[in-house]
């Protein structure tokens, strides 16, 4: 999912307000359970409550915010997200391709353990998707895939930035779960959150969504080194670990998405779609650099 151009390139003031009002007013429904929508009137009594004024401008475009992300998340976000048997089942069609063509990517599994133990599912079905979408595009313009064009399915080092004299000009602090073409100078580097076995939403995820948090002020930081922006892609799934359980949280990831800090976020079932569709665009962006 991109981001509504409605609602980029707003002031931190503007954040602010988004934050404290869904953190005082709340996230969701008590009664119906799903993103709550906002009324003037009970934002302004929150307000009021912490001796906070809001111009009246303001309040507006915080409100049709508010509402846009309510409305995204009970519409779209809810129906896109899949559960442990859709994930495992698609996952594992993908696979006979997987097997039947001979890719190479990698299927790692989980770290669950014994009979929770299996392919970390949405981790697979990315890796199958994007070599089967760069063999396609090899085979059409008469490249030869992992020699012309390939990606990192798993990196275990840190991705940076390197000059034409073979200088590092930067270096991110985390590495990533993916990367395109490579974790040296890449057009677009991904994160996985899938959380199926989970029956918690504890630290460890909120804390997820923190890092990715910086790790987008980190790519902005350092995406002016090279010509063009680095992509920051953001990969979540499990009905039952983000809809029943941190609803408060997609919140926070819609406003992340809007702040700038990742370019998508691709929920569950998007990356049937979206997905290909973006390597399009990064194998153009990558084909006409290299032929400059």
């Amino acid at each position: 999912m991109e981001a509504n151009q409605d609602f980029l390139q707003r002031s931190e003031q503007f954040w602010g307000y988004v934050r404290i009002i869904s953190e005082k007013v709340g996230y969701t429904d008590r009664l119906t359970r799903i993103i709550k929508s906002y009324s003037e009137e009970e934002i302004l009594t929150a307000l009021v409550k912490e001796d906070i004024s809001i111009d009246k401008d303001l309040l507006e475009d915080v409100l049709n915010y508010l509402e846009y992300r309510t409305n995204i998340l009970n519409n779209h976000v809810r129906n896109s997200l899949m559960n442990l048997k859709d994930a495992r089942t698609i996952f594992y069609q993908l696979k006979k391709i997987y097997d039947a063509e001979s890719f190479t990517s990698k299927l790692p599994y989980n770290k669950q353990k014994e009979e929770k133990r299996d392919y970390a599912y949405l981790t697979g079905i990315i890796n199958i998707l994007t070599e089967q979408h760069l063999r396609e595009f090899a085979h059409t313009h008469g490249l030869e895939y992992e020699k012309d064009i390939t990606f990192d399915d798993d990196p275990n080092v840190l991705s940076y930035l390197k000059d034409s004299a073979r200088k590092i000009q930067g270096a991110f602090s985390r590495r990533f779960d993916g990367a395109y073409p490579s974790t040296i100078n890449p057009i677009v580097v991904w994160e996985i959150k899938e959380y199926y076995y989970t029956t918690t939403f504890g630290s460890r995820i909120a804390d997820g969504v923190f890092e990715t948090q910086l790790d987008g002020h980190e790519i902005n930081k350092l995406s002016h080194l090279k010509e063009g922006d680095i992509k920051h892609i953001y990969f979540i799934d499990s009905y039952p670990c983000w809809w029943e359980q941190g609803k408060s949280y997609l919140c926070r990831i819609i406003d992340m998405l809007h702040m700038g800090l990742v370019d998508e976020v691709i929920f569950g079932k998007e990356v049937f779609n979206r997905w290909t569709v973006l390597l399009d665009e990064f194998n153009k962006s990558e084909s006409l650099k290299s032929k400059e």
